[in-house]
């Protein structure tokens, strides 16, 4: 074992880790604002992160400094609106066609640039969107969905390592069929396990199961939808940002993708005394 290599993932693991927490976990200890500087943090890395990707997908496009930070700002913007602003469809409605007026309009039409924008705050704005209104809902709905997520990982790496023999798909070849479904299956009674520690009024046993579903289900799409840009982009890490491990695309990937899906399950099925 290459131990130089261990202790900087870890290093890199566990300062990760304690930010996490202190932002999903700051209200607890009267700092409410704690979670929106966490959504923006990750969104601020991710958008970077996610143009200079775009930027290699589609090289033959003009990217103009200024779409970058328009993103920036629009993504402040989509979270605020949804979160606590009334007249959120006005402001997303019009986000985008601000950005085609931009990349069309353009002296060196920025189309590409445009529409990466437009993915950049579908792909990364709103699922921090959805972050912050489940936290407002419930700290621990936040907190479960992205401990489901490591579990998820963790749980499938070690199956796979075991059992693993039907590649699962071709974008990564190092994940198979028996540890994905090992790390679900897993996820899902680990959740269940969670259920009668939580304790939550209005959430049973089934709703955390559900979570966890999405977390290990579209958690796993998202992971992959990831690898295919990197490759798509001829890149092995979104970023640098954490020594060993990558960036911050390649490290919220997952979340970003679950985010969604447990936002609508809880709109549409749970009722939770606030």
């Amino acid at each position: 074992m290459n131990w130089s290599v261990f202790f900087t993932r870890l290093g890199s693991a566990i300062i990760f880790s304690a930010i996490m927490m202190a932002g999903l976990l700051g209200s607890l200890y009267n700092f409410p604002w704690s979670i929106w500087i966490l959504a923006y943090l990750v969104q601020f890395l991710c958008i970077r992160e996610f143009f200079k990707i775009a930027a290699l997908i589609f090289p033959e496009s003009h990217f103009p400094k200024y779409m970058e930070s328009m993103t920036q700002l629009a993504g402040v913007l989509v979270v605020a609106a949804i979160t606590i602003w009334d007249n959120s469809v006005a402001i997303i409605t019009a986000i985008p066609l601000v950005f085609l007026l931009s990349g069309v309009l353009n002296k060196k039409t920025a189309l590409g640039a445009a529409f990466s924008a437009i993915t950049a705050l579908a792909y990364i704005s709103l699922p921090m969107a959805f972050l912050v209104k489940l936290w407002s809902i419930h700290f621990s709905i936040p907190l479960a969905l992205i401990l489901m997520i490591w579990m998820n990982d963790t749980m499938a790496y070690i199956v796979g390592s075991f059992i693993g023999r039907t590649p699962f798909s071709p974008i990564s070849p190092k994940k198979t069929w028996e540890g994905t479904a090992g790390g679900a299956i897993l996820t899902i009674a680990g959740a269940a396990v969670w259920a009668h520690y939580a304790q939550v009024e209005g959430l049973s046993s089934i709703d955390w199961m559900a979570l966890a579903a999405c977390a290990a289900i579209a958690g796993t799409a998202g992971d992959l939808l990831e690898s295919k840009l990197k490759r798509m982009a001829g890149v092995k890490d979104s970023g640098n940002i954490m020594p060993g491990h990558g960036g911050a695309l390649d490290r919220f990937d997952s979340l970003l993708a679950a985010l969604p899906f447990a936002f609508c399950y809880i709109m549409l099925f749970v009722v939770v005394a606030q």
